[in-house]
């Protein structure tokens, strides 16, 4: 076994798991879970069992990744934030054919106590401010914040916001990484990629 398990986890039967990942205290993950390399697993984490998640993806304490949710590479989950996976629950009425998929995509931040509403998609590198509700799509790179969120800004992949408007153009060069941010018609891209290590 290549990665680590704290002995109060239970890991069922089936779990793919890669290298170098981290499994603490009180943590379940199911046995149709697909976890990828140098993932890092809070105390108290559930992982259901059609949950793909991938490579150096940090989940802090008390999440519960259910099922038909998908993190790509590099993903945070701040403390206690929560998904969800049927869009009108009600205990007496059984869903569990109903189950709708949420996608956060590379490099997205999920802060703590914030609520990801199922049938969504979260972009690459969006930052979900601690507390936020996300009802909705999120695009690539912005800042989202409130109940329900709403976009306020852009954040750079470094996790510093842009000095850009939400709409309109511009560029902007990160001081941290040397990325080259361009908006063009409201939506930011990544025009040139520098390094994510302070200095360069």
């Amino acid at each position: 076994m290549d990665y680590k398990v704290h002995d109060t986890a239970i890991v069922d039967e089936g779990a793919s798991i890669g290298a170098g990942s981290r499994i603490w205290h009180w943590v379940h993950v199911c046995g149709g879970a697909k976890i990828g390399e140098r993932c890092s697993f809070g105390q108290n984490v559930f992982v259901g069992n059609r949950v793909v998640i991938g490579n150096n993806v940090k989940i802090q304490n008390n999440v519960s990744v259910y099922d038909d949710v998908t993190l790509e590479d590099d993903v945070f989950c701040g403390p206690s934030m929560v998904f969800t996976n049927v869009y009108n629950p009600r205990s007496a009425v059984p869903r569990k054919d109903q189950y709708r998929p949420t996608l956060v995509r590379r490099g997205a931040t999920i802060g703590a106590n914030a609520t990801i509403v199922c049938d969504i998609t979260v972009d690459e590198h969006a930052f979900i401010a601690a507390g936020a509700v996300v009802n909705r799509n999120v695009p690539a790179f912005a800042l989202m914040v409130g109940v329900p969120a709403r976009q306020i800004g852009w954040m750079s992949r470094y996790g510093e916001q842009i000095p850009l408007p939400v709409d309109g153009e511009g560029e902007y060069r990160c001081p941290y990484s040397g990325d080259l941010y361009r908006l063009q018609d409201g939506a930011m891209q990544l025009a040139e990629a520098g390094s994510l290590t302070e200095g360069g």
